[in-house]
């Protein structure tokens, strides 16, 4: 039971602030503030956005689509696809042990140690493998 809570808060902790903060912005945009008549409407300036909503960096996002899939279906999958996108990608290849790493540690939260460890793979040498090890 807590493990399929803990699991939907996860869930929700990756996916509830985006859809925030874009359901947020599309709210501001629409809002004809100044009315209809004057032709203009406010809208948030870049001068108005704080340097925490920046965008994020590719391996960022990359690890967290990972770390979103190991969970609806497995680590193995989710390693394949690590593989492609470091050989799609080569300038992923310098963050793929520290991605390879977390998704050893989310399978250990989310299989078990040994379970986890059945699914690694020689994606980004054995940094998986120290991720579910270091998890244990």
């Amino acid at each position: 039971m807590t493990h399929t809570a803990r699991r939907i808060g996860r869930s929700l902790a990756l996916v509830l602030p985006v859809v925030l903060v874009l359901s947020g912005t599309l709210a501001v945009s629409a809002v004809p503030w100044a009315g209809q008549d004057s032709g203009t409407q406010l809208t948030a300036s870049s001068t108005d956005v704080s340097t925490r909503a920046k965008s994020r960096a590719p391996q960022d996002i990359l690890r967290d689509q990972l770390l979103a899939e190991l969970q609806e279906k497995d680590p193995g999958v989710a390693l394949t696809h690590l593989q492609r996108e470091v050989e799609n990608r080569p300038s992923l290849a310098k963050h793929c042990f520290s991605i390879a790493r977390a998704l050893g540690r989310a399978a250990v939260e989310h299989y078990g140690p040994s379970r986890a460890q059945s699914f690694s793979r020689p994606v980004c040498d054995t940094s998986y493998a120290t991720g579910v090890m270091r998890a244990s």
